[in-house]
C-alpha cells in the first residue's frame, strides 16, 4: 500500500473499513523508514519483528471488536522512553548498548490500547540540547530541509513525523525538546502540565521539569495521544487523575505577552505570529495585551536548575552499571559522556556546592516562583498566553555548534512554561514556524480547542 499523510483519525477509518490490515500500513511505514531514514536519520533502532509481532496483535483486536483509536497504528518512541527488549541510549554512547529490562508507564498505556512501535527516534544526549546535533551517534537531519536542524532535543521524534515515517510520535519536553523541534519540522507538539503523564520508564534528565507529550499531525491527534497516555500511575508520585469538562469558545481571551515580541525575534516569525493573531481577532478572540515581568530571567533560571537536577540524575551512570567498562573508574565518565553532558553535570555540581547554592540555586528557585506568579496572575485575565514558539528558524546544521549561547536561546520562549509547570503546544503557521500557545494548569483540552480554531485556516 501506498502511504498517505495519515492523521490518527485517517488510519482508525482505514483499520475500521477494513481498507487495510495493521499488518499492512505498519510494513507501508517500515518500508518508508527503509527509503527516506537513509538521509533523514530520524530513527537509532528500527523494531521490524516487534512492530510487525504488534500489529497482527492489533489485527486480533480489530477483528474481535476491541478496537480504540491507537489500535494498529505505527508510532515512534523518543530514545529515552524504555521499551521492554529494545535497546535505549537516550543518544549517548554510555547507554549504547542497554537493553530496556521493562516498560514505562507511557508504553505499557499505549499497549493497551494496540499502538504499534515502529522504532526508536534520534535525540541529543540525555535530552540536552536544541538541534539534535548532539546525539553520540549522528545528527538528525530537517526533512524540509536537509540541510537545516530539526530543532531538538526530541528532534527524531518529530521528523519522523513530519516525514511521514509514523502516525504520531511520542517525545519529551524539559525545556521545550517537544515544542522547539515541532515548530522547525511544521508538526503539532504538545507539552502537558506537570504531573499528567507519568515519568516512570523516561531516563531522567531533570525530574521537575521533564514532561512526556505527543508530536503529531493535528490538534485532533495530540488530545487523542495526550488522552491515552495521562493519568495517575503508582509508579510516580507526582502524577495526579482529573477530568477536564467541555468548554465554550466563545468569549476567548488570548493574552499578548509584550516582552515575546522584543530585540531578537525574526521578523520573518514575528510577521506570522501577528498574522495568527489577526485570524484569532476575525473569529471573535479578544486579544489582550499583558506583561510576564520576570519572563527574562526564565533562561538563566533553567541552565542553573536543569543542570544541577542533571548533575544529580546522572550520578547513577558511574561505571559500575553501565558502559563497555564497567570497572567504576572515572574514565568511563570521561569517555562516555559528550561534551554538552559533561558541561551541563559540571555547572549543576558547580551550583549545588557549599559556598555556592545559596547564590545560585536557592535563589533560581526563587525567580522560578516568581515566573510561576506572572502566569497565574495573566490567567485571570486571560484563557491562553500567545506568542512565537522559537525566536529563530530552523538553522544550518553545524552553524551554531560552536556558539553555546546562540543554541540556548533558541528555548527562550519554551522554558518558562516548563519552570511554571503549565501545558504548552507549537502549531504550525508558516513554513517551519510554530505558533506557542501556553495554557493554565491541567486545561490541555481547553488549550488544544483554541489552537484547533486557526489550525485549518492558515
Amino acid at each position: 500500500m501506498k502511504i498517505k499523510d495519515f492523521t490518527i483519525k485517517e488510519a482508525h477509518e482505514g483499520l475500521k473499513n477494513g481498507e487495510f490490515t495493521s499488518v499492512e500500513l505498519t510494513q507501508a511505514y517500515l518500508e518508508e523508514i527503509e527509503k527516506k531514514d537513509k538521509e533523514i536519520k530520524a530513527f537509532i533502532t528500527v523494531n521490524k519483528d516487534l512492530a510487525l509481532e504488534q500489529a497482527k496483535r492489533a489485527d486480533e483486536m480489530i477483528k474481535n471488536g476491541k478496537m480504540t483509536l491507537l489500535t494498529g497504528i505505527p508510532c515512534a518512541l523518543k530514545d529515552n522512553v524504555l521499551l521492554k527488549g529494545i535497546k535505549c541510549t537516550a543518544g549517548s554512547k554510555f547507554l549504547e548498548n542497554y537493553i530496556a529490562t521493562y516498560n514505562a508507564s507511557v508504553v505499557k498505556k499505549l499497549e493497551e490500547q494496540g499502538a504499534v512501535f515502529l522504532g526508536k527516534t534520534n535525540l541529543d544526549e540525555f535530552a540536552m540540547g536544541s538541534s539534535c546535533e548532539k546525539s553520540a551517534f549522528f545528527p538528525t537531519k530537517n526533512p524540509n530541509d536537509l540541510e537545516r536542524v530539526p530543532g531538538g532535543s526530541s528532534g527524531g521524534s518529530a521528523a519522523s513525523v513530519s516525514a511521514n515515517m509514523c502516525v504520531y510520535a511520542i517525545g519529551t519536553d524539559t525545556g521545550g525538546s517537544i515544542r522547539q523541534p515541532a515548530s522547525f519540522c511544521g508538526v503539532v507538539g504538545l507539552k502537558p502540565t506537570y504531573g499528567s503523564v507519568s515519568r516512570n520508564g523516561i531516563i531522567a534528565f531533570a525530574s521537575s521539569l521533564d514532561q512526556v507529550g505527543p508530536l503529531t499531525k493535528n490538534t485532533e491527534d495530540a488530545q487523542i495521544v495526550f488522552e491515552a497516555i495521562k493519568g495517575v500511575d503508582k509508579m510516580d508520585s507526582t502524577t495526579i487523575d482529573y477530568t477536564e469538562e467541555d468548554i465554550d469558545l466563545k468569549n476567548i481571551k488570548i493574552g499578548v505577552p509584550k516582552e515575546y515580541f522584543t530585540t531578537g525575534l525574526d521578523k520573518e516569525i514575528e510577521d506570522s505570529v501577528k498574522s495568527a493573531i489577526e485570524k484569532y481577532k476575525k473569529l471573535g478572540a479578544e486579544i489582550v495585551n499583558i506583561s510576564l515581568p520576570h519572563s527574562e530571567y526564565a533562561l538563566a533560571c533553567y541552565y542553573i536548575i536543569a543542570p544541577a537536577e542533571a548533575s544529580s540524575n546522572l550520578a547513577r551512570f558511574d561505571g559500575l552499571r553501565y558502559g563497555e567498562n564497567t570497572d567504576g573508574s572515572i574514565k568511563n565518565r570521561t569517555e562516555f559522556f559528550g561534551k554538552e553532558v559533561k558541561k551541563r553535570i559540571m555547572l549543576g555540581t558547580y551550583t549545588l556546592s557549599s559556598g555556592y547554592y545559596d547564590a545560585y540555586y536557592k535563589k533560581a528557585l526563587k525567580v522560578r516562583t516568581l515566573i510561576k506568579n506572572d502566569f497565574e496572575e495573566a490567567f485571570k485575565k486571560v484563557d491562553v498566553v500567545l506568542g512565537p514558539t522559537s525566536p529563530c528558524l530552523p538553522f544550518k546544521i553545524g552553524e551554531k555548534m560552536d556558539d553555546p549561547m546562540a543554541m540556548y536561546l533558541a528555548d527562550i520562549y519554551t522554558v518558562s512554561v516548563n519552570l511554571a509547570g503549565l501545558p504548552a503546544v507549537s502549531l504550525p503557521i508558516a513554513n517551519n514556524i510554530g505558533l506557542h500557545l501556553i495554557g493554565s494548569s491541567f486545561k490541555e483540552k481547553k488549550l488544544l480547542k483554541i489552537a484547533s480554531l486557526i489550525e485549518n485556516k492558515i
